[in-house]
This record gives structure tokens, C-alpha cells and sequence, in this order.
């Protein structure tokens, strides 16, 4: 163990710090995770050059819209600032950072003339000026993460201040909050506040717009009719919303940039009403809250948009429904509150509901299936006869329906991380490869998982490489699948956590790493990470530096907010034997100097959930 070291006058690394003087041979994945980490840099800047101008523009006709709208733009960095995060070269976080200023600006500009929301600018203040938070989440997912990189950033902070504000109650010409009855007061709000009144397919759909022969429209419509066809019954917007949990990963956000307890509270505050909700719902989240904070008395508790009753015909028309409740994210807007303060209740309640789901299951002829939606089953008779909703009795037979084989899981592989239920696991179909890989049973899953993204960046470059449309054919959201962002494997395998997406959430890992030398997050040039396995209590971890040349140093960090408290540390030979003695942490990040060439494994002693998450950085 060496002492600390000090650089001009400030302590660089923390004051434990571990020595690793045995030279390897680079394992396969640690020269695959390198290569997957370092080639991405290249790959985001041709994208980039490709998809944005100087300005930082998006090369693209922006539109208000649920199908090509600014969510859409700007999922075109998603998970750009993950990457940097951990260990993407300088150049992706600069590159975002153009992005972001440029997609502020090009649709502050952008008007609309139909939709009255955005015919001042369809952003006002640097946000979507009335929309919903399955989009809002979509945009902000990489901007919510930022902070991992750039804590100092002191715009970011401005921003997160401004927007939570919004949602908490905090700004009397942004109505949004209501905070006496703790509700956000519709399923469209934003900059200009919320939307009080039934929404309509134009305000949906964005402007008239020529659509065959010009785009491709990722939802498959051949014409602006199509357009407003797929949003005809997405009207019950007046009221609370499940989806509107999203919002808490703003405040969530905010309160780990600026330590500020309000945004807390209010996270917390917005969260209890919910668990209050669902409680008094027998158990199951509502989907729907009026505007005096109490189930039933807006869409009934199935409701509104996204909600378990939320089916629809598909686009283009052809007779078949789509059900698109939206389940997904609720159990990672209750496990911010878990971050928030450890209590596992937040993300306890959706097992339950899981559980409750999947006791209405039936069996015919020896099958069983298990429904996955909840709602007025006269008005699913309606849709599939074609009929008009139209004068729908505003009361009728309620029930479950939409049975399918697989069991009602929503996140299922989520709540198994933040409990170590493997109940959960049993809710799926079969057990993910991380999970055998964590369990001993499947040793080639990091090898294959690597690979797997390396080829998948290969084969998006080659995408973008053969896109020829100029920008006045290109819609915002043809280039998302494009973007050769992939992180999937590397969150996975180096920080034992779950992969973040559009999917408005945290990061949830276990552990994360930071360059003393370079004063910036991630892993350090030529580092690789492998977490080999995890119990309540404790990560395994293999480092290895693959220059064999120079020296790294590594800080070793308890989550992505720094939520874990570690314990004691055992140190083992990469290539084998008993790890020695434990060496006490002081429940901080601590350092690993690893020698050129040289590997350890590590057994640390962990704590979840004990610390208040805050992005900074361990030096700071």
C-alpha cells in the first residue's frame, strides 16, 4: 500500500491506495472492452460530422410531433455522456456538447403554424414548451446523466434548477406542480405550463406535412391523415399521470449536482403521493389521478394516455389494436427514490403489483396465460368493430385483458438488482446471460457480449456511411438507430449495473471509476474492468491495465453518485489464489496503481443505498 500522493498543492488520490505489481497476459475482454471503450470516439465523430452542422444543428425538417418530434433530435446523443462517462474520449463529451446547445437553439427557432403550443418556439427555455414525459424523458435521458462527466458544468446546474423548478412548484408562471394536492396537473406540460384541456390529434401530430414520396416515416404512415390517425384517441391528457414519474429523475438530477435539499424533498414528496395512491388502488399504480389528487375522480384509475387500459388501432390502419400501457419506467422512477434514501419500499410496491398482475392469470386447455392490460372492455369491442368511441357510455364492464403467455414483468431484471429477489428472475422467460455470467455459469457471456457491441458499431457506421438523404427528406428519427453509441456491455460488465437507454433513469451500478491524472471520470487509458459478481454485500471486480508500458492509477468508487458505502477491500492474483487479508476502505473511493501490464482482482465490502447520491467527484 503506498501513501497518498499530492499534486500542486491538492490530493489527487484518495488516502488508501492499493499497489498491483503483477504482470499478465491481457485477457481477451479486457483488449476487447479497450477496443469497444476507444473506437467509439471516431465512430460518434463521423456521426456527427454526418447528422450536424457547425451550429450543431440536426440535419434535419424539425417538427412538433409524437412521432418525429425534438425527443427524437435528441435521442441522436443518447448515451453519448454515458460513454465518456466511462472512460469515451474528451472528444464525445465536446461533441455532445455542440449537440445540445445547437438542438436548444435550432427548436427554440422552429415554429409550428397549426399546433398553437409551439407557435412561439417549440422550446422556451431551453425545454419542450408542452409535451408529455415519455418524450421528455426520451430527450432528456443523456442531458439527466451528464452530470457523471461534467458535475462543474455550472449551465447544467442553471438548466436543472430551472427546469425542477417546474415540477416542484417552485416557479408561479410555470404552473406544472400543484403542490397542495401533489400532483403535476396534466400529461402535457413544460416551459409554458400544463395543458388543461382534452389534447388533441394536432397537437399530437405536429403541421400538416408532405409525407410519401419524401420520408419515411418510422411509424409507417404514407400520409399526414395517417399522422393524425395514430394519435386520434390520445386525448385524455387533464389530470396526473403515471408516466409524469419520469419528472422525479429531473429532481433526482438536480439534487445530485447542487446538494440541494429541495429537489429532494420534492422528489420525495411527489413519490410518497404515488405509494399513497397505490395503496389506496389495492395495491396497483394508477395510470390516472384528477386534478384534486385522488384516483378515480379523472379517467377512472385505468385511464388516460399510456394508461392500463390504453389500447388503440394500429398505424396504418388495418384493424389490429395496439396496447400501449407503459409500465416500464415506473419501477425506475420509485427506485429514485431508493437513491434518495435507501428505502426499499419504493421499488418493493412493484413487485407486489407485479405479483397481483399475474394472480388474475387464467388456464384453457392446460395454457396459461396472464394479462397485461386493465380497462373498459365495451370500448375494446368498439375499436375492433371500427366503430367511433364516440358517445361510449361513460360507465360500462371492466376487466383484464390483452392475456399473453409470458407473465405480466415489467423491469422484472431491474427489481431483481435492486432486491436480490431472484423471485423476479422467475418472471421472465429465461434467465439473461449476465445474470448465468454473475452466477458462475456462463464465462463466456463478457467475451461474447463485447464482441457482440463491436460489430454492432461496425455495422451502424456502415449504416450512416450509406445514408444518402439530404436534410430537406430527413426526418429526426431516422438516424436514431444509427447512432453508434453502445453501451449495453460496456455498463454491464465494467460497473456491474444496468444499461441506461431513452428510458428516463438513473444510472444503477455498483461501482465507478475516475482518472486521477487526467482529473476526469471513467477509466483510465488502457484500464479495463470486469465485475466477475455480486451479492448484497459484496462486488468482485478484475482490473487490468493492457499498456505494457506505463503505470495506471484508478479510483475505485461505491456507485454512479457515490450511493454505496464501501467496506473492506480483499486483494487477489488476477490468474488465482485466496484473496489476502481485508484492508479497510474508511467507507471511501479508494486507488488501485496498477504497474504496466499488471492485474488484480478485488473483493469489496458494500453497503447500498447508505450515502446521499451526489455527481461530484472524488476530489472535488
Amino acid at each position: 500500500m503506498a501513501p497518498a500522493i499530492t499534486h500542486a498543492g491538492r490530493r489527487t488520490l484518495p488516502s488508501l491506495v492499493i499497489d498491483a505489481n503483477t504482470a499478465i497476459a491481457p485477457p481477451r475482454w479486457a483488449l476487447l472492452e479497450r477496443r469497444l471503450i476507444d473506437v467509439q470516439a471516431a465512430a460518434i465523430a463521423e456521426f456527427s460530422e454526418r447528422y450536424f452542422d457547425a451550429r450543431g444543428f440536426l440535419k434535419c425538417v424539425p417538427r412538433w410531433s409524437g412521432d418525429d418530434g425534438p425527443d427524437d433530435a435528441l435521442e441522436n446523443v443518447l448515451n453519448w455522456t454515458v460513454l465518456h462517462a466511462l472512460g469515451g474520449d474528451d472528444t464525445i463529451l465536446a461533441l455532445y456538447k455542440r449537440a445540445l446547445e445547437g438542438h436548444f437553439l435550432q427548436y427554440t427557432e422552429a415554429r409550428t403554424t397549426e399546433v398553437a403550443l409551439g407557435r412561439d418556439g417549440m422550446y422556451y427555455q431551453d425545454f419542450h414548451a408542452c409535451f408529455d414525459w415519455f418524450h421528455h424523458g426520451e430527450a432528456w435521458s443523456p442531458i439527466l446523466l451528464q452530470g457523471l462527466s461534467d458535475p462543474g458544468d455550472r449551465m447544467l446546474a442553471a438548466r436543472m434548477r430551472r427546469w425542477t423548478n417546474w415540477y416542484a412548484g417552485e416557479n408561479p408562471h410555470v404552473p406544472n406542480y400543484d403542490k397542495r394536492h401533489r400532483v403535476i396537473r396534466s400529461f402535457f406540460n413544460g416551459s409554458r405550463g400544463p395543458l388543461l384541456r382534452q389534447a388533441t390529434a394536432l397537437d399530437w401530430a405536429g403541421d400538416p406535412i408532405d409525407v410519401e414520396g419524401r420520408f419515411d416515416a418510422l411509424h409507417g404512415e404514407q400520409t399526414y391523415d395517417e399522422m393524425l390517425d395514430h394519435f386520434r384517441d390520445y386525448t385524455d391528457v387533464i389530470g396526473d399521470n403515471h408516466v409524469n414519474l419520469g419528472a422525479t429523475t429531473l429532481g433526482l438530477a438536480a439534487y445530485a449536482l447542487t446538494g440541494e435539499a429541495r429537489f429532494r424533498e420534492w422528489v420525495l414528496e411527489y413519490l410518497d403521493a404515488w405509494v399513497e395512491r397505490t395503496e389506496a388502488n389495492d395495491g396497483l399504480v394508477p395510470s390516472s389521478v384528477g386534478l384534486d389528487g385522488k384516483v378515480g375522480s379523472g379517467y377512472g384509475w385505468y385511464g388516460g394516455v399510456y394508461g392500463w387500459g390504453f389500447t388503440v388501432l394500429r398505424v396504418p390502419r388495418n384493424g389490429e389494436l395496439a396496447h400501449r400501457a407503459y409500465h416500464t419506467r415506473t419501477p425506475y422512477s420509485f427506485a429514485n427514490g431508493l437513491l434518495l434514501g435507501g428505502n426499499r419500499e419504493y421499488v418493493h410496491l412493484i413487485k407486489r403489483m407485479v405479483d397481483k398482475v399475474n394472480a388474475n392469470a387464467r388456464t384453457e386447455d392446460g395454457t396459461t396465460t396472464y394479462p397485461h392490460m386493465y380497462g373498459r372492455l365495451d370500448r375494446l369491442d368498439r375499436l375492433r368493430s371500427g366503430e367511433t368511441l364516440v358517445g361510449l357510455p361513460s360507465t360500462g364492464p371492466e376487466g383484464w385483458y390483452e392475456f399473453r403467455s409470458r407473465k405480466f414483468a415489467p423491469s422484472a431484471l431491474a427489481m431483481w438488482y435492486w432486491t436480490h429477489d431472484r423471485s423476479s428472475l422467475e418472471l421472465l422467460d429465461e434467465t439473461p446471460r449476465w445474470v448465468q455470467f454473475l452466477d458462475g455459469n456462463d464465462p463466456a457471456y463478457a467475451e461474447d457480449a463485447l464482441a457482440g457491441d463491436l460489430d454492432a458499431v461496425r455495422r451502424k457506421v456502415e449504416g450512416f456511411r450509406a445514408d444518402g438523404k439530404s436534410t430537406d427528406t430527413t426526418m429526426s428519427d431516422d438516424m436514431n438507430h444509427l447512432n453508434p453509441a453502445t453501451i449495453g456491455a460496456l455498463v454491464q460488465l465494467t460497473t456491474g449495473g444496468l444499461p441506461t437507454g431513452r428510458d428516463v433513469h438513473a444510472l444503477h451500478c455498483r461501482l465507478r471509476y475516475f482518472d486521477p491524472e487526467r482529473r476526469r471520470a471513467g477509466l483510465p487509458q488502457d484500464v479495463a474492468a470486469l465485475v466477475e459478481g455480486f451479492s448484497e454485500d459484496e462486488v468482485t471486480v478484475a482490473l487490468v491495465n493492457t499498456c505494457p508500458i506505463e503505470a495506471r492509477t484508478v479510483i475505485v468508487q461505491g456507485g454512479a453518485y457515490n450511493e454505496h458505502l464501501l467496506g473492506d477491500v480483499r486483494v487477489a492474483e488476477l490468474a488465482g489464489g485466496a484473496p489476502g487479508a481485508p484492508v479497510a476502505t474508511g467507507g471511501a473511493p479508494f486507488a488501485v496503481r496498477l504497474a504496466p501490464g499488471a492485474g488484480v482482482r478485488l473483493v469489496i465490502g458494500m453497503q447500498r443505498f447508505t450515502n446521499e447520491p451526489s455527481f461530484a467527484f472524488p476530489w472535488i
